[in-house]
C-alpha cells in the first residue's frame, strides 16, 4: 500500500440521514423487498455470530431496498423517462426489478467483468446492459452521467432515498435481536452500512457497525486512518466484486466518518473460507462481498457479544462458486 494516499475534497460538514426518510422507506421498501430472516452461524467462533440473509431477496442481495425506495420517490415526469443506473449488478438487478414494477424502461452501465450470472439477472428483469470497464464505470459514478445513458440516474449508494430504504435492514436487525451488539456489512460505496448505522441512529441503539473491505480494495479503512477521503492505490478486481471501491465519495464519508466504528479489512483467503463456512454449516449461497461480512465477524474485530454479519448477496456464478468453496 502506498504511504502517499491520494486525498479527495472532504464536506465539512457532517451528513445524517433524515429519520422521517428512513420511517416512510420502511412503509413501502416491502412493495419490491421482502423481510430476511436472521439466522445463527452453525459456528463456534470468537463471538455469538448471526447471519443476516440478504440473499434471500428476489433479487438474491439488498440492493432492491434502496433501489425501490429510490425509483418510487422519483417525480413521475422524471420516472417516465426511464432510469438508470451503474453497477457489477447487484444494484443493476434492484434498479431493474423496480424499474419493472414502475412500467418504465432501465439501462444499466455495468462492469465488464461482472459474474455472468448478474448479467443474465439484469436482462431477464427488463434491463438494457451497456457494458464498460471498471474506471469507466467507476467515472459515471462520480459524473453521475455516461454518454451511452440516459433518464433519471438512480445513484446506487450515495443519496439519501437509496441509503433510507437501506436502512429498513438495520430495523429488521434490531427488532429481532435487540440486544445486538455489533454489525458488519460490506462497504463498497458505503450505502448498505451507512443505511443501517443511520437507521440505528435513528432508534437510539447503541450497537456498532463496522464495514467490511477486501484487502485488495479498501479505501475506507485507507481514509479512517487518514482522517479523510482517500483513494485505494494499489486496487485490484477479485471474486469480491460486490464491496470494495477505488476511492471513498466525499458525501459517503460525512457520512461514514461518524456512523461507523471503524473497517475490518479482510484477505481473499478468509473471504473464501467464510463462503466455505456458510456453505457448510448454514447451506447459505452467499457471494464475495456477503461473505467478505462473515469473514470480518470472525476475526474477533467486532468485539465479544453477539455479532449481525450481513450476507449481502449470493449473486456468484455457481461454477466459480464451486471452484472457491471446493479449493484446498
Amino acid at each position: 500500500m502506498s504511504t502517499h494516499p491520494a486525498p479527495l475534497a472532504t464536506p465539512a460538514a457532517e451528513r445524517n440521514i433524515p429519520p422521517h426518510l428512513i420511517d416512510e422507506a420502511r412503509q413501502h421498501v416491502y412493495q419490491a423487498a421482502i423481510r430476511t430472516p436472521l439466522v445463527r452461524l452453525n459456528h463456534d467462533g470468537p463471538a455469538e455470530i448471526y447471519l443476516k440473509l440478504e440473499n434471500l431477496q428476489p433479487i438474491g442481495s439488498f440492493k432492491i431496498r434502496g433501489a425501490w425506495n429510490a425509483v418510487r420517490l422519483l417525480p413521475e415526469d422524471q420516472r417516465r423517462r426511464g432510469v438508470w443506473t451503474v453497477s457489477a449488478g447487484n444494484a443493476a438487478q434492484g434498479v431493474a426489478l423496480a424499474a419493472r414494477r414502475a412500467a418504465v424502461p432501465a439501462k444499466i452501465l455495468m462492469i465488464e467483468t461482472a459474474p455472468q450470472a448478474k448479467f443474465d439477472a439484469v436482462r431477464r428483469l427488463g434491463g438494457e446492459v451497456v457494458k464498460a470497464s471498471y474506471d469507466q464505470c467507476w467515472q459515471a459514478l462520480g459524473d453521475r452521467a455516461h454518454p451511452a445513458m440516459d433518464g433519471a440516474f438512480i445513484h446506487p449508494f450515495e443519496d439519501d432515498a437509496f441509503i433510507a430504504g437501506n436502512a429498513s435492514a438495520g430495523l429488521e436487525i434490531i427488532e429481532d435481536l435487540p440486544d445486538v451488539d455489533a454489525i458488519v456489512a460490506g462497504f463498497g460505496g458505503g450505502g448498505l452500512s451507512c443505511g443501517i448505522a443511520a437507521a440505528l441512529k435513528a432508534c437510539g441503539h447503541q450497537a456498532k457497525v463496522f464495514a467490511a473491505e477486501p484487502e485488495t480494495a479498501a479505501p475506507l479503512a485507507l481514509s479512517l486512518a487518514a482522517g479523510s477521503a482517500q483513494k485505494f492505490p494499489n486496487w485490484q478486481a477479485s471474486f469480491v466484486d460486490g464491496c470494495g471501491g477505488k476511492s471513498v465519495f466525499p458525501r459517503m464519508w460525512a457520512l461514514a466518518q461518524h456512523l461507523l466504528a471503524g473497517s475490518i479489512v479482510a484477505t481473499l483467503e478468509q473471504t473464501r473460507q467464510a463462503m466455505r463456512l456458510v456453505a457448510e454449516r448454514n447451506h447459505v449461497i452467499a457471494e464475495g462481498a456477503g461473505a467478505c461480512a462473515v469473514a470480518a465477524g470472525l476475526t474477533g474485530q467486532c468485539g465479544p457479544g453477539k455479532i449481525v454479519c450481513v450476507v449481502s448477496g449470493g449473486n456468484i456464478d455457481l461454477a466459480k462458486f464451486a471452484e472457491l468453496v471446493t479449493r484446498d
